[in-house]
């Protein structure tokens, strides 16, 4: 009962956190060649192919270990964190990817935003629902009861699921480039790959990062 309930709370916010996106001059891996890319995105695709096969070393070794099940895994149910808005949840693997060290999903996305902590934004793991169970550590302080300072501040355990998240999470062709303007304000380019676990697409990297060179 409490499952279902899960289920339903989880897809009316998927409906409630709809919101108009601003994606313009996106680029899809096998319709645009990678030598028509600038050499930044180039960089960041790099790096994107990267974190992709990291996270997807992570998960299928949670698999193997029976730490999560793939029913659990690929069953996509959201446990609502009571008081938050926007709104958050837990689900049956957030516990393993907020590990620090191996077997998490921090060290790595650290490990991606510091290798051009000028220009990159945010390094997160979504599903192809939009979820995102671990955010970076300066977006992941602590809820301080102030909306304005807890958007910025705290954006972990999110749905992010506007045009351009949804596009991100669920594109299965090698990359995804887009103009990505965030709830905060931000305008930004957004670039994704996605994760496949067990030959089965479960979501996408993400790197948010600005512009340095324009073509």
């Amino acid at each position: 009962m409490i499952r279902t309930l899960a289920r339903i709370t989880a897809f009316a916010a998927l409906v409630a956190l709809a919101a108009p996106a601003h994606a313009q001059t996106t680029k899809v891996g096998g319709q645009v060649p990678v030598e028509s890319l600038t050499a930044q995105e180039r960089e960041m695709l790099a790096l994107g192919n990267e974190f992709a096969k990291r996270v997807a070393d992570t998960v299928e070794r949670w698999l193997a270990s029976k730490e999560v099940s793939p029913d659990r895994l690929f069953s996509f149910l959201y446990y609502p964190i009571a008081q938050t808005d926007p709104p958050k949840f837990n689900t049956d693997y957030d516990r393993l990817s907020d590990r620090e060290g191996p077997g998490g999903f921090v060290e790595i996305q650290e490990t991606i935003y510091n290798r051009a902590p000028n220009v990159i934004i945010y390094t997160v793991t979504v599903d192809k629902n939009g979820y995102l169970p671990t955010h970076n550590k300066r977006y992941s302080m602590p809820l301080t009861g102030n909306l304005a300072s807890d958007l910025v501040n705290n954006r972990t355990k999110r749905i992010f699921n506007d045009r351009t998240g949804l596009a991100a999470a669920q594109n299965a062709a090698p990359f995804l480039i887009q103009n990505y303007q965030r709830d905060t304000g931000e305008t930004m380019a957004d670039l994704s790959v996605p994760v496949l676990v067990q030959g089965k697409h479960w979501g996408a990297v993400r790197i948010g990062y600005r512009r340095v060179e324009t073509r």
